[in-house]
């Protein structure tokens, strides 16, 4: 693929919303009527190419698109996947495991969070055994990557005891779906979430499903706080006619149809964990010999996100240096973790390594304006 050699907008080096292609920019300079043969057509196409890049494709799954951020998609499965007087068990290393039990607890069922160190693995022995300890817990969740940090959380090896013990299982891929192999059949996922502007390059608009088939038809009789997350009509809608029951958001769908397509010509999802994990692996070598601290060790980073400590030889002020980074046209996120001082830096997008150097450059430079010492 072309890279394009110039960018009009500041380069987006977090976790989402990201820099997208133009092509993916141009798709969205069309109108089309929520009930057009030619809109419909392109959300059939997208949730039949999402099951592929899911490696599902006619395995007994479905995809379900979901009018909002990604945090709707995550609603819309605890709000219509939980029977009555049921129960999670959320498995929380992270800001975002426990953005999923704050949810839980706001829809007032029961949530029994297993509490993992933000620097620390979550282990599927302890999830088997609260589980044994509680045989009440109907629903178990985890985030796949954990954004706060960009650890890769071990979702095959707990979904397979998770399964043993016929519990539903939920896994929020928001931030590794599209770049990060992921076996759905195999880790016995029956809900996975994630949102088109994130690894697959689309725009902020809405985010999808990818269901089990009878996990879906199960919940056909449970009650859900909601009218518009509710998982099942929406479904059940989507199949009828093809249509959302709600103003779908068009333009975010047309773009991200070229998004797919692009992707799909890049090499699918091993095609993008290539340039991530060259980005991933040019970053963390011109930060560390810059003289920058990585907040997780080798063996427990994700390619993704990559979360840095902040220098400790210097009064080190994050807003400054965002500052000075953003007047070079450069965008990194702050950190989100609780027991360290971090910022974080995204390699996903239509970034490439050359303007990974380009950013490695700009704090370098930022360094020396800010007299910053490493």
């Amino acid at each position: 693929m072309e890279k394009i050699p110039g960018w009009k907008d500041k380069i987006l080096f977090t976790p989402g919303p990201l820099t997208t292609s133009n092509t993916v920019k141009q798709a969205m300079l069309r109108d089309l009527g929520s009930r057009d043969i030619e809109f419909i057509s392109t959300v059939k196409r997208i949730r039949g190419k999402l099951l592929k890049l899911g490696g599902v494709s006619e395995k007994g799954y479905e995809a379900i698109l979901i009018q909002g951020s990604g945090t709707f998609g995550i609603e819309s499965v605890i709000s219509s996947t939980t029977p009555e007087n049921g129960g999670w068990l959320v498995i929380a290393n992270g800001a975002y495991g426990h953005r999923l039990a704050q949810i839980v607890k706001t829809l007032n069922f029961q949530c029994e969070i297993l509490k993992y160190a933000e620097d620390q693995m979550p282990v599927p022995q302890d999830v088997a055994d609260a589980l044994d300890k509680n045989p009440d817990i109907t629903n178990v969740g985890i985030v796949h990557c954990e954004t706060s940090t960009g650890m890769f959380n071990p979702v095959e090896e707990i979904g397979i005891l998770v399964k043993e013990r016929q519990k539903t299982f939920f896994v929020d891929a928001m931030s590794s779906f599209g770049a990060v192999p992921i076996d759905i059949e195999k880790s016995k996922i029956d809900y996975l979430v994630s949102s088109a502007n994130k690894c697959i390059e689309g725009v902020p608009g809405f985010s999808f499903i990818i269901a089990n088939h009878n996990s879906l038809e199960k919940i056909k009789t449970f009650s859900c706080s909601s009218i518009v997350l509710d998982l099942y009509a929406q479904w059940q809608g989507l199949e009828k006619n093809g249509q959302f029951r709600f103003t779908p958001p068009t333009h975010s769908i047309l773009a991200f149809a070229q998004a797919i397509k692009e992707l799909i010509e890049e090499g699918g999802v091993e095609g993008r964990a290539v340039r991530y994990k060259e980005n991933y692996e040019t970053l963390i070598q011109g930060m560390e010999t810059m003289g920058f601290k990585l907040y997780l060790p080798e063996e427990k980073r994700g390619y993704i996100i990559t979360s840095f400590r902040y220098p400790e030889k210097s009064n080190f002020d994050f807003n400054t240096f965002c500052d000075s980074l953003n007047d070079k046209d450069i965008v990194i996120y702050p950190g989100k973790v609780s027991n360290a001082d971090c910022f974080r830096i995204g390699n996903i997008g239509r970034i490439f390594k050359a303007d990974v150097l380009n950013l490695l450059n700009a704090i370098k430079a930022s360094v020396e304006e800010l007299n910053i010492s490493l």
